[in-house]
Formats: structure tokens, sequence, C-alpha cells
């Protein structure tokens, strides 16, 4: 069973509290500077080891891409950033369209966390097998990962600043999913 505080220990681990995410030129002098925490430093870390690991992520991705139109939203991670989750959203086709093309509407996206044994799916909530062979694929491929229930997911971490999302408005799922977590609107 995951709980509230198992999150916020995990958050707090890659996420510094009370410490904005700019640059040192606004910074006063001898202000923590987000870069240089120690807490930035792991999430670093926890980035590297997710490109390390990208080719199981790709294959998985690969096999979603031969039944859905999807897109790979990690880019940003084997680019260099320090991405908390790799992220892929699928695209199921408008009405009158014959298969899933990237002019359909996003209406599924997934996530697998790098900071901790932790997936999420955020859909509309179509009726349909998609989120559950999604789900079943994660968890094929990242034994021991498990959802994280969404009264827990929506709970804002207070003082967390993180890219394009202010101190006070990141939530659990933001954090170990990424700003990308919004991307979906159910």
């Amino acid at each position: 069973m995951t709980t509230r505080s198992e999150l916020l220990d995990v958050v707090y681990r890659f996420y510094p509290r009370g410490v904005h995410k700019i640059s040192r030129i606004y910074v006063p002098p001898g202000e923590p500077v987000y870069v240089d925490t120690e807490e930035h430093r792991r999430l670093v870390e926890a980035a590297d080891r997710g490109r390390a690991e990208y080719p199981r992520w790709e294959e998985m991705i690969h096999r979603m891409y031969e039944r859905y139109g999807l897109q790979n939203e990690s880019l940003s991670l084997v680019s260099g950033d320090a991405e908390p989750a790799y992220s892929a959203r699928i695209y199921r086709p408008r009405d009158f369209e014959p298969a899933p093309s990237l002019s359909s509407r996003a209406s599924l996206s997934f996530h697998v966390s790098l900071l901790g044994p932790y997936y999420g799916i955020h859909s509309r909530g179509e009726p349909d097998e998609i989120p559950a062979a999604v789900a079943e694929l994660i968890e094929a491929t990242y034994p021991g990962y498990r959802t994280i229930p969404p009264e827990l997911g929506n709970e804002v971490v207070p003082d967390v600043d993180m890219d394009g999302v202010w101190m006070g408005e990141a939530t659990i799922y933001v954090c170990l999913f990424s700003r990308k977590w919004t991307w979906v609107d159910p």
C-alpha cells in the first residue's frame, strides 16, 4: 500500500523544500540556489540512470506504437534534461478517422517514474481496453512498479518549485511524473 508519507519522502528526496527554481543572478548572495542543492543533484542522477536505461522504455513504447497512435514525450530526457519520468501520450482516433494519427486528440498519457517504483496513467476515461493494456505492459516491463491512487497523487506539495509549476501548485503526480502529467485532462 502506497502512503502519503512514503510519496512525500520520495518527493523531498529529489526536490528541495522552499527553494525557488530560478537562476543564480536573481538570488541574493548567500541564498540557496536550486541547482546547487543535494536534492537537485539526486534528480540529475536519476535522469542519468533514465538515459542509461532508455532502451528498455523505447522497446516498450515501440510495442505500443504498433497498436496505438503514440507520441514519446521523453526526448527531452535523452537530450539532457533532468526529467523525473519517462512519458508518452496515446492518441485515440476521432470518430471520422479510420486509424489513430497525430491529428487525433491525446486522450491518455502514461508515465514511468525515475524517482521510485511508480507509474501513472492519466486518461480522459473513454470506455476501452487501452488503460488496462498499457498498465499490463508497464508492469511486465517494470516489475514491482505500482500506481499512485488519485487521492494521494493529486495532493499538492506546498513547498516545492519546479519547471513550469510554481511553489504551492505542484502535485505529487507532477513531482514524480513531470509537468507532462497535466497535458491530458481527464
